[in-house]
């Protein structure tokens, strides 16, 4: 508890108000304060000889509401608080990679050396180390003018070139007057000196702040161009996501939402990883912890963690922290961009932040909307989903994030407000399904369901691999939707009483669904399929489509389609390019010749 005390010591240093509670109702203090206070700024709530941060939220002449993002048991009439001063902000710096922190951005895994695994409230540590000694190297000159977000140097952070920038809370032109040598720092070292417009001196280390509710971009956003490559082939072929788009995967619970995420993060053709721990299970929580440390990164062999941010707020902690938590990771996600990377952010799940948003609403007494969200929810999700694209930087670099958020419907239901809300702002729907999932059918994405905007122009981005990729894709969904119906008449006149044309239509519609969407999570051929074997095996594909078949009883056609089904889905389990490949290639080819 001392240690709390200690932490908090230098924020006491820079109070400008203070103020008293009035009234507390969970985690909402109603505070009567002195002075002068903003909106969003970070108040420390003193009971038991501890510091609670927390949050102001509105503010009603001498009045503020704060929400406090840790237990408030022993919060009463009088209890002091004092205001900082300044945001609730992300600090930001080398040394975050591999890093797995809360949503007040906590390095866990020290408060867990330091207070034991039971986390008590009121522990706030430092996210980046102090005493690691980072090989800079200065790439800006005396007298160079900068701006925000120009870099004045470099350092290697794992296999990336961290650049220290120009913090972004600093605007106008800035004229270097000092740099230092080329060594190891540690990263509060001065690093540079510059002279602003007016002539007052500012000092430059490796770290910079930035609030995290605020959008951090300096350069022009432009237009995806590019496919976010996952290696999932109902993904890339039918409904493709571009670098810098937004996509969601809402799904009943069991659907296969984490096991979705866990493949995105691990082969998602991507710089940087960010995963939001939003309000989910702590089981859940604690399986990708003990998991992602494991995985090896296809990309680069090592560990998967070297290119990981991982933002934890379990369903136990305070819902006011899951709010902190969605803003913490695209804060981060944001100054990684801002180094001309990809970054791809997964927050799981919107709903429970959501959900978060409804109770702290019903606190403050305002008018609620649907289902008891407050009216606010569907532009609280645009504005996060926003975050998002590509930015064009000054230097002609471009970095991009993209944002996949799960949403958790209650029951399943996608007609929810959360669900409608945020299907109104992403570019790509991957509806998961209970029935799919149930039938193990991996992914368990619905092809009938879902849809994506990004379609047209991955078409035309790989045009020129495969000749009219956009129309065989579009004829590949028409005739799945075509097959399910068949089978739903199936179902009522049964397979005799069915056409033959119709029939077999219905058998390429199970082919593809078999042999082409699903993909063998735990097979090392299967689990990952690069966008060359793809168009490899959508050209059998198409090729059947096209074929017209010729069977003289539905006996015949089940069969023949059977066989070329599993001879298909043998070839998957294959390595690409073989002999055995080759040989398999040539076997299906004969099939249908």
């Amino acid at each position: 508890m001392k240690q709390a005390i200690e932490e908090h010591s230098d924020i006491e240093k820079h109070s400008h108000a203070k103020g008293r509670v009035v009234t507390a109702f969970g985690n909402l203090l109603l505070v009567e304060f002195e002075d002068n206070i903003r909106q969003g700024e970070v108040a420390m709530v003193e009971v038991d000889g501890l510091q609670l941060k927390a949050e102001v939220i509105e503010i009603t002449g001498n009045f503020a509401k704060i929400q406090v993002f840790e237990d408030t048991r022993g919060v009463g009439f009088g209890t002091p608080v004092h205001f900082t001063g300044e945001l609730l902000e992300a600090e930001l710096g080398p040394g975050l990679l591999s890093s797995i922190l809360d949503g007040l951005q906590n390095p866990l895994e020290e408060v867990a050396e330091k207070a034991g695994f039971f986390l008590p409230r009121g522990i706030y540590l430092p996210p980046l180390d102090r005493t690691h000694r980072w090989d800079y190297l200065p790439t800006a000159k005396v007298d160079e003018e900068l701006r925000r977000g120009d870099t004045i140097g470099t350092t290697l952070e794992g296999r990336f070139h961290h650049r220290i920038m120009i913090p972004f809370s600093l605007y106008g032109t800035y004229k270097l007057t000092w740099v230092v040598a080329p060594g190891s720092y540690t990263i509060d070292t001065v690093v540079a000196k510059a002279t602003d417009e007016a002539g007052h001196e500012h000092s430059f280390t490796m770290v910079q702040r930035w609030p995290i509710k605020n959008s951090m971009q300096e350069g022009e956003k432009t237009k995806p161009i590019k496919m976010m490559d996952t290696g999932l082939r109902i993904l890339d072929t039918q409904f493709p996501i571009m670098k810098g788009g937004t996509f969601c995967t809402p799904g009943p619970f069991g659907a296969g939402k984490t096991v979705l995420q866990h493949h995105l993060s691990k082969y998602s053709d991507v710089d940087i990883v960010v995963v939001v721990a939003c309000g989910e299970r702590a089981g859940e929580v604690v399986e990708v912890l003990r998991e992602f440390p494991h995985l090896i990164d296809p990309h680069t062999n090592k560990s998967l963690m070297a290119r990981t941010v991982i933002i934890c707020n379990t369903s136990s902690m305070p819902v006011a922290a899951r709010d902190s938590s969605v803003y913490m990771g695209i804060t981060i996600a944001e100054y990684y961009r801002q180094m001309g990377l990809d970054v791809l952010l997964l927050a799981d799940s919107t709903s429970r932040w959501a959900q978060a948003m409804r109770e702290m609403s019903g606190r403050l007494e305002e008018i609620p909307g649907e289902e008891a969200f407050p009216a606010y929810l569907a532009s609280r999700i645009a504005e996060f989903y926003e975050r998002s694209g590509v930015i064009s930087l000054r230097d002609g670099r471009t970095g991009s994030i993209t944002i996949g958020g799960a949403v958790s419907p209650a029951g399943g239901n996608f007609e929810e407000p959360v669900t409608q809300a945020t299907l109104s702002v992403v570019g790509a729907f991957l509806g998961l399904s209970r029935e799919r999932s149930d039938s193990r059918r991996y992914p368990s994405i619905d092809p009938l369901i879902s849809w994506s905007s990004y379609t047209l122009r991955v078409g035309h981005e790989l045009d020129h691999l495969f000749k009219g990729w956009g129309q065989k894709v579009q004829r590949a969904a028409d005739i799945l939707r075509k097959g399910n119906e068949i089978a739903k008449r199936m179902e009522v006149v049964g397979e005799e009483g069915t056409a033959l044309s119709d029939f077999i239509v219905y058998l390429k519609a199970e082919l593809y669904d078999f042999s082409y969407l699903q993909q063998n999570a735990f097979d090392k051929e299967d689990a990952y399929c690069p966008l060359q074997r793809q168009i490899e095996l959508f050209k059998i594909i198409d090729r059947i489509f096209e074929h017209t078949f010729q069977f003289e009883t539905h006996d015949q056609a089940r069969e023949y389609f059977l066989k070329l089904q599993n001879a298909i889905k043998n070839m998957n389990f294959i390595a690409w390019k073989s002999d055995t490949y080759r040989e398999q290639y040539q076997h299906i080819t004969a099939m249908l010749e």
